[in-house]
């Protein structure tokens, strides 16, 4: 589990940045699947695929009971795992200003907070798959959109934990650009030890991303 849901520090993080941080040379994979058919599709390639490394799975618990966190039979039956999985909400590419990047269950209340502001000026793009980092995919997805739009990385953990140490040194090489961060501060502790403070905290973090219209 890595569930920032306010249960404290002790019921939070699976500890993302210390998998990533062992990460080198295809040793094992690290991925936050965000709906079930890709999570389906994530283990049945591990399964068929002949390789001998390690799968590490983050699967925070809200996303089991998460209505919008569904897949239709169709996508088991058919399709593949995605490491990256890109905007779903009809924007006109050319009218996009920002990309937000984000992995796990942080996209569902991202995209929503977007869709309440009403911006068609943000997209919200999925890295299912922290490592391996998905070059291609990543690069085709952003090259539907501006070069010059602001790229953006979100997380849930605080600065020095989550992914965003690894793709703080990975990502703008692979990007060719800058990219900022929105999160938290940077912590002793993986979370707050309070739930009306985490909610605070988290919803902070999700209109600090999208902004205002």
């Amino acid at each position: 589990p890595h569930g920032y849901e306010g249960q404290g520090p002790d019921h939070s993080s699976a500890r993302i940045e210390r998998f990533l941080s062992l990460c080198a040379q295809g040793n094992m994979t690290v991925a936050l699947p965000t709906t079930p058919a890709n999570y389906f599709h994530l283990l049945r390639w591990q399964a068929l695929s002949g390789r001998r490394t390690p799968l590490v799975v983050f699967t925070p618990k809200s996303m089991l009971r998460l209505k919008d966190a569904t897949s239709p039979v169709t996508e088991f039956s058919t399709g593949a795992f995605h490491p990256v999985i890109g905007d779903e909400a009809g924007l006109d590419p050319a009218g996009v200003r920002k990309v937000l990047l984000c992995s796990g269950k942080v996209y569902y209340d991202l995209a929503a907070r977007r869709d309440k502001e009403g911006r068609t000026d943000t997209a919200v793009v999925r890295l299912e798959r922290l490592y391996p980092v998905p070059d291609a995919d990543l690069l085709t997805e952003l090259g539907r959109y501006p070069a010059d739009a602001e790229i953006t990385w979100v997380q849930e953990e605080p600065a020095n934990m989550g992914a965003w140490p690894t793709m703080a040194l990975k990502l703008p090489d692979i990007v060719g650009r800058p990219v900022s961060r929105v999160s938290v501060p940077a912590s002793s502790a993986p979370a707050v030890g309070s739930a009306t403070a985490h909610k605070a905290e988290h919803q902070h973090v999700v209109a600090d991303a999208v902004g205002h219209s």
